[in-house]
Parts: C-alpha cells; sequence; structure tokens
C-alpha cells in the first residue's frame, strides 16, 4: 500500500494518470494489450482529464467499469455510460468497451458481461472511495462473500445523498433504488489498483478507511489487504489523517 498526497486535485489527476500509464504500458509490452476498469463520479474528473493526455496505445486496451443504475437509460445525465462514452471513450481511440447496461434484462446483462470480464486477468483498476466509503456500490455493510462479479445492491441513503451532492439528481427521491456493481471480490482481482480521493467531502471516508481494520462496515478497508494498491489524496482529504497513519501506509 502506498499513499501520495498532492496539493490540488489537479496535482493528484496528474499523478496518478502517469502511474496509470505506466502500468498500462507495461501490460502492452508483456502481452499485447492492456484491460483496465474505470470509476466515475465527480472525484475522478481531475483523473480523467489528465489520462486521456497520456502517451497509450489505446487501440489495445479494453475497458470495463464498475457500476449502473438499474433502469437508468443512458442519455441521462448520471449515467455511468454516458460518463465514460463523454469523457473516455469518444476521446481516445479505445480498442474495446464494455458498459454495464443496467436497462432492459439485467441477468442477462450481469451474465454477458461476467463472461467478458472473466476471460483474462484485470491489469488495473481505478477504484474510487465514496462519502460512506463505498468502493463501486458496495455501500456498507459491503458483502465480502459474494464470488460473484458483479450483482443488484439496494442504494443507501447516505450514497444516495452523495449523488445529489454531486449534482447528478435533485433530489434523493430521484436517485434509482437499485444499481449493478461490481463486487468487492471482483474488484479486489486486479493486478493493480489505483484509487484516486480528492475533497473535503472524502476526507471523512479516508480516516475511516485508514484507522479501521478489515470491515464490511467501511467496505474501502478491503482496498488495503491488496498487494498493489495506491491512494492517491489531496491536501483536503487527507485532512483528518495524522502523520502515523500516513507514515505507516
Amino acid at each position: 500500500m502506498t499513499v501520495i498526497i498532492s496539493e490540488t486535485p489537479e496535482q493528484l489527476g496528474e499523478a496518478a494518470a502517469k502511474q496509470a500509464a505506466e502500468v498500462i504500458r507495461g501490460a502492452i509490452a508483456a502481452k499485447g494489450k492492456a484491460r483496465i476498469v474505470l470509476s466515475t463520479g465527480a472525484s475522478q474528473f481531475q483523473f480523467i482529464q489528465a489520462f486521456v493526455k497520456q502517451s497509450i496505445e489505446w487501440d489495445k486496451v479494453e475497458m470495463f467499469h464498475l457500476d449502473e443504475y438499474v433502469g437508468l437509460p443512458q442519455t441521462h445525465i448520471a449515467s455511468f455510460r454516458k460518463y465514460l462514452k463523454e469523457r473516455f471513450a469518444d476521446i481516445v481511440p479505445v480498442g474495446r468497451v464494455f458498459y454495464v447496461n443496467g436497462e432492459g434484462d439485467v441477468t442477462a446483462n450481469i451474465k454477458a458481461l461476467t463472461e467478458e470480464l472473466r476471460r483474462e486477468p484485470i491489469d488495473l483498476s481505478l477504484i474510487g472511495i465514496g462519502e460512506n466509503s463505498h468502493i463501486a456500490f458496495n455501500d456498507p455493510p459491503a458483502d465480502f462473500d459474494t464470488r460473484e462479479a458483479y450483482i443488484v445492491v439496494d442504494l443507501d441513503d447516505d450514497c444516495k445523498k452523495q449523488q445529489v451532492g454531486e449534482g447528478w439528481f435533485a433530489t434523493i427521491d430521484d436517485v434509482p433504488k437499485h444499481a449493478i456493481s461490481m463486487t468487492v471480490h471482483q474488484i479486489m482481482q486486479a493486478n493493480t489498483i489505483i484509487s484516486c480521493v480528492p475533497h473535503k467531502v472524502k476526507a471523512n471516508a479516508i480516516k475511516l478507511t485508514m484507522e479501521n481494520d478489515l470491515t464490511n462496515q467501511v467496505p474501502s478497508t478491503m482496498l488495503k489487504t491488496h498487494t498493489d494498491w495506491t491512494l492517491y489524496l489531496d491536501r483536503e482529504s487527507a485532512s483528518l489523517l495524522d502523520s502515523a497513519a500516513v507514515q505507516n501506509a
């Protein structure tokens, strides 16, 4: 586990993008392709802006993502498919993109996506941490036991409030009650995990992550058990940490 603290979200995004690019170039050099998982949300804006500017053979990259609301059309401002299409897939000539589709036959969609995801290992996953310490949409208490790749989850009120606070929905009642989420188990299968977690609103989640042992009440504590995890913070998201917590990481 490595913790890197930048002064600003922009500097955080640049640093994380450079590491991500190195991992991807290494995978392409080793096997001719790279398979990645991308996060979404307001906390990922600066990372993605820097990421798409990296020198990468994008046509040799396959992209998956973490989650999507059940029943939400891709045209909705909050759709994660829309988010990644506009900010990533329409900007770089990525080789293949596999979206989480929450419309139509959700069970069939999950089955097909799981088959694609598990054809080969994931080289790099970008995993954000929510205000309630969720990873993907695995809200506390997260299911640490399932070995499925994706599951349908109920979104808790804290998660919904975050979505409203970020401007994706007008009110908490507008947030869908259910979402498809990559499971905690599946997230942990990536060879390398990078987490970009800027902003003051994430400070308490980071404090809980760093100061707690493994617990499904703080789902992000699972990331600390990964053999190659880098956590990128800015001064605001790191503001509740004491120096010992960072030095011992």
